[in-house]
């Protein structure tokens, strides 16, 4: 979990390489580089990053594995449409929340954990071990007392990947590994402030807990459901009165 703590405090050390790699595929996500343009040269991209060419190259094939560009003998390295970029990798994921993600891409992102977390709930109901429901209680009182916004996006994250592996269902799991940087963010942006609205919802969390320990897996289902749509609605609202904010000033 200490990659997922660094992830959510923003804490990053990168070595040449990934910085470059960083760098310019943040450029592309934001659009600095548009879909269609060729990047500029090797010289005058490892001279900007005061990097050897050596460097350079290995982040340009990290960046086309990932999708984001690709190479042409003597044109040049070109940025590909965005239907190729990966958005399965967790730097292209995370790059899109450090841009700054829209409400439509939140929107596809709750579609997608709608159209496996929901099954994922079901399945615990008949797969989970009296070890994994207790550990599923445990994270939810984690969840009510945690003490800032980072602590309750963690036990957030903490408690979907646990409940997936209590599916015994290892593409469940993988799914959730493979979205687990964008998890990372949206529970960040998601997570409620102290108060009420915290221990609201650890309870829609336990809600999902009870529902399996009592082997109800329509219950199960819904209330996975109502987690994931209260956290998009969460941060759409906070997205939507940041957007009013600044067209204000």
């Amino acid at each position: 979990m200490d990659l997922l703590r660094t992830a959510i405090a923003g804490r990053v050390v990168r070595n040449h390489h990934a910085f470059v790699v960083h760098e310019i595929g943040t450029a592309i996500v934001k659009g600095e580089y548009p879909v269609g343009s060729l990047l500029p040269g090797d010289a005058e991209l490892a001279e900007r990053f005061a990097v050897s060419r050596t460097v350079l190259r290995e982040a340009m094939k990290t960046l086309s594995a990932k999708g984001l560009v690709f190479a042409r003998a003597r044109i040049g390295t070109r940025v590909t449409e965005r239907t190729q970029w990966n958005l399965f990798d967790a730097d292209v994921l995370t790059w899109h929340f450090e841009a700054g993600v829209s409400l439509e891409f939140l929107g596809h992102l709750a579609e997608m954990r709608l159209s496996f977390e929901p099954f994922a709930a079901r399945l615990t109901t008949q797969n989970a071990t009296s070890d994994e429901l207790a550990q599923l209680y445990d994270i939810t009182e984690k969840m009510a007392a945690a003490p800032s916004k980072e602590a309750f996006a963690l036990a957030d994250l903490e408690f979907h990947m646990a409940l997936l592996g209590a599916s015994k269902n290892p593409f469940m799991y993988s799914v959730g590994n493979l979205i687990e940087a964008a998890l990372v963010s949206a529970f960040k942006l998601s997570s409620p402030v102290e108060g009420p609205s915290q221990r609201e919802s650890a309870q829609q969390h336990r809600a999902i807990v009870e529902a399996i320990d009592a082997k109800d897996a329509d219950t199960a289902a819904a209330a996975m459901e109502t987690v994931i749509i209260v956290g998009r609605d969460r941060v759409s609202g906070r997205i939507g009165k940041t957007a009013a904010t600044a067209g204000r000033r």
